[in-house]
């Protein structure tokens, strides 16, 4: 029954792993060309990450998942780069 609980619970933790999703690419490759580069290549790290995850089982020791959020967080930190170069053209200054 035990092991039944654990091998339940391990499916579900794959299955939902792997519905995650990659980073956002909403920075505009026209307006900024070279953030939206770099968030292609978040998603690029983030989808290599998925399938080492995937490859070893999921047996990383949570690095894999933290290296996903830290990829996470630089996708968000590169959109607010892209809405702050906005503002900035939006105010005069360059």
């Amino acid at each position: 029954m035990k092991k039944m609980v654990v091998l339940s619970a391990l499916t579900l933790i794959v299955v939902t792993a792997g519905f995650a999703q990659k980073p956002a690419h909403n920075v505009s490759p026209k307006k900024h060309p070279n953030l939206s580069a770099a968030q292609a290549l978040t998603a690029k790290a983030y989808q290599r990450v998925l399938d080492a995850q995937k490859a070893n089982e999921w047996d990383l020791a949570g690095h894999a998942q933290k290296a996903k959020d830290l990829l996470d967080q630089a996708n968000a930190e590169l959109k607010q780069a892209a809405q702050q170069s906005n503002k900035n053209k939006a105010g005069g200054k360059m």
